[in-house]
């Protein structure tokens, strides 16, 4: 199979089926061999209906339907885990990205051998101090921190190579970093090509301004991750060493001090009226809680069993 599309969506019933007839003309065309994966994130509307009666007039039309809201991400992990096809294609459900840059992804990623293909909405329809700028501030960090040079992290139109998708895991919101986790994972052969943005032309959008305080939080605990995933202790045992190391030298000062004034006869101050005593103390205390955190995290790193179980209600041909 060429091409597997994943559609994650939540009460979009008005632009299902003019999106599919969009993609199988574009489809159709090109002669692709292909097949669409609609995720119904528990869309409150009739959003299932549509699929399911999509399903039953074209063999190419599949669904998943989850009991309740997930979140984007977890939509993508379920239709990434079913897709079959070569090239793997996601896109929104609001009809704002444009199929007829699936030609363009396909080539990319099946004649030029890209890993990863992201879309760049460089002229966008969306409220200028609500989305653009705050997207414009995001992304900027986002290129800083992963050293991955994209303009647009967000941009739900993309492509990869099939393996890329079936070695990367997409869990809590992290769908807006699915090219720093393919880096991660080996896959560094990511590219950008600048896409058509469409305004809405059905409901409103589903996504709250508060997405951007979830995107930096993301952000960092994927950097972490990254860097410390495998060996937290590498990070809170070096830490948690050096503060040990402080408060127990300050400590070896301030007794000292003591032992030196009463060696020659001096009055010697009580130790605990030196303010030295309690901040040496306290890193002490301080430095060995993070050395057993580091230990801890060995223990439990990544062993979350239940960090993809997702109720699904229904399925259609998967």
């Amino acid at each position: 199979m060429d091409i597997s599309i994943v559609i994650p969506l939540y009460n979009e019933e008005e632009s299902l089926k003019e999106l599919y007839a969009w993609i199988k003309r574009v489809a159709d065309e090109n002669k692709y061999s292909y097949e669409v994966i609609f995720i119904d994130d528990g869309s409150k509307d009739a959003s299932w209906n549509v699929i399911d009666e999509l399903s039953r007039e074209f063999p190419e039309v599949k669904g998943i339907k989850f009991r309740r809201n997930y979140g984007k991400s977890p939509a993508l992990y379920c239709g990434f885990e079913a897709a079959q096809g070569d090239v793997v294609i996601t896109m929104d459900a609001d009809l704002q990205d444009s199929p007829d840059e699936i030609p363009v992804l396909y080539n990319k990623i099946m004649k030029e051998d890209y890993d990863l293909v992201s879309g760049w909405k460089k002229k966008r329809y969306d409220p200028v101090f609500t989305k653009n700028l705050p997207s414009k501030l995001f992304n900027a960090t986002a290129r800083k921190v992963s050293g991955i040079k994209l303009h647009d992290f967000n941009c739900g139109l993309k492509a990869y190579k099939n393996e890329v998708v079936k070695n990367i895991e997409v869990y809590g919101e992290m769908h807006r970093y699915i090219p720093y986790l393919a880096k991660n994972a080996g896959y560094e052969k990511i590219t950008e090509v600048e896409v058509h943005h469409q305004a809405r032309k059905f409901g409103v959008s589903k996504f709250g301004f508060d997405r951007f305080v979830n995107g930096y939080l993301d952000l960092i605990s994927l950097w972490f991750l990254s860097k410390f995933g495998v060996k937290p202790m590498h990070f809170f045992g070096l830490g948690g060493s050096l503060m040990f190391l402080v408060g127990f030298i300050a400590v070896c000062i301030v007794g000292g001090t003591k032992l030196y004034a009463i060696c020659n006869e001096m009055r010697a101050p009580l130790v605990t009226d030196s303010p030295y005593f309690y901040i040496a103390i306290l890193f002490m205390i301080l430095g060995t809680q993070f050395f057993i955190t580091g230990f801890l995290g060995e223990l439990i790193s990544r062993s979350s069993q239940e960090r993809n179980n997702y109720k699904i209600a229904k399925k259609l041909k998967i």
